[in-house]
């Protein structure tokens, strides 16, 4: 097909479907899947971050006309949310596909420099220890900053936790303070109720601010507990600003090297279930517990 004969068909595929959306009043495009997929999930949860004239559907209709597999395309888009079947204009991406990635860039962008909600941490009764990191512009330079919690915080983890404890649960803003905000409603009852069906008992819990992975190494060695979860908000990407994960350890302390954690990661709406993956950290710190290790070595 040679250019003039490209530019005429793209003419035409465009006439067509101005004149179809004349003719029903709304353009009608193909939804995918009628049971949730992850592009489904990822479509809705950033619903309220659509231009007014975009629908979901619209965000769900892949935009290639006329797929020479059509249901190849279709069980494509509902496998994954990457951005596939996307089309363009000419040699570029369509502006909505520009649109929508802009957004998402800046959804990852505000993920990093927002804050978790008092409101929230008080509502979770959650007390707050802070690193070193300062400001977010060495949080992000410096990550050893965020490694150790600082003074006043060491002793208000002495003064108000429990020593020794079992299972110590510990939330971090890490790089991404709305996958704390968008899950840890669910993650965390999941968890203690799990706990509770393991017949395990929890420490005090409580957030830290400015927190790295390896704050839970410091963390090991002022309350010595026999396993630690650290629930952080992941680096956040352009398919999700929310994705949280789980790192837990068997007696985490200076010099754990990065195998002897073991983590749950991609938890948020369009990845592992916040449920879901509260219920299986007790069922994985219970066997931590029995087997007295994590990591690599750990037999699940």
């Amino acid at each position: 097909m040679n250019d003039s004969s490209t530019l005429n068909w793209l003419v035409d595929q465009v006439m067509k479907a101005l004149e179809k959306k004349g003719e029903d009043g709304e353009s009608k495009p193909h939804v995918i899947a009628e049971v949730a997929t992850p592009y489904e999930i990822l479509a809705q949860s950033h619903s309220d971050e659509l231009p007014s004239d975009h629908s979901i559907n619209e965000v769900l209709a892949h935009n290639i006309p006329e797929p020479r597999w059509a249901e190849g395309m279709e069980e494509l888009l509902a496998s994954t949310p990457a951005r596939i079947g996307v089309w363009r204009t000419g040699t570029r991406p369509l502006t909505s596909t520009m649109l929508a990635l802009r957004n998402a860039h800046a959804a990852a962008i505000d993920a990093v420099f927002s804050e978790v909600s008092p409101d929230l941490l008080q509502e979770m009764n959650l007390f707050t220890v802070e690193t070193h990191y300062g400001d977010m512009e060495t949080f992000l330079r410096r990550p050893d900053k965020g490694r150790r919690i600082n003074d006043e915080g060491v002793a208000l983890m002495r003064e108000k936790c429990v020593h020794r404890p079992q299972v110590q649960i510990v939330v971090a803003d890490g790089l991404s303070a709305n996958a704390i905000e968008s899950n840890i409603r669910d993650v965390y009852p999941s968890l203690m109720n799990a706990l509770e069906v393991y017949g395990l008992s929890c420490g005090t819990p409580f957030f830290v601010r400015g927190g790295r992975v390896g704050s839970m190494d410091h963390i090991g060695d002022i309350l010595q507990p026999e396993v630690l979860v650290l629930l952080i908000g992941e680096r956040p990407g352009l398919v999700s600003s929310e994705s949280m994960s789980a790192y837990m350890c068997y007696r985490p302390h200076a010099g754990t090297v990065e195998s002897d954690r073991t983590v749950i990661s991609n938890i948020h709406r369009g990845g592992t279930p916040p449920i879901e993956a509260g219920a299986h950290m007790g069922t994985v710190l219970h066997k931590m517990l029995e087997q007295e290790t994590s990591g690599i070595k750990l037999i699940m």
